[in-house]
């Protein structure tokens, strides 16, 4: 079975950068998408940013300009770069992946544990 593992998170001044990180792990699987979703405290899980296979992108108006997805094949890793952080980016930040499981044989939905990223002064 897949199993997503995030990293990266933290505390950080209004106007820093943070990189999060999720690495993908198993025994034989092929990623379709990978997005990097968010959830604040009171609010709804929102969709940030995605990656599909071919490379393709898109991303939440509230975060284009400032945050980049991109992904590392060779070490089955996603990152997620945000540069001009404010406090309303404060949330944690949970990884997704739709993932074929050769050992399975089908495609599923997997999530990471979720990284808290807090931006404050």
């Amino acid at each position: 079975q897949v199993q997503l593992v995030e990293s990266g998170g933290g505390l950080v001044q209004p106007g820093g950068s943070l990189r999060l990180s999720c690495a993908a792990s198993g025994s034989s699987f092929s990623i379709n998408v990978m997005g990097w979703y968010r959830q604040a405290p009171g609010k709804q899980r929102e969709l940030v940013a995605v990656i599909n296979s071919a490379g393709s992108t898109n991303y939440a108006d509230s975060v284009k300009g400032r945050f980049t997805i991109f992904g590392d094949n060779a070490k089955s890793t996603t990152y997620l770069q945000m540069n001009s952080l404010k406090p309303e980016d404060t949330a944690v930040y949970y990884c997704n992946g739709n993932i074929f499981d050769y050992g399975l044989g089908f495609v599923s939905e997997y999530w990471g544990q979720g990284t808290q990223v807090t931006v404050s002064s």
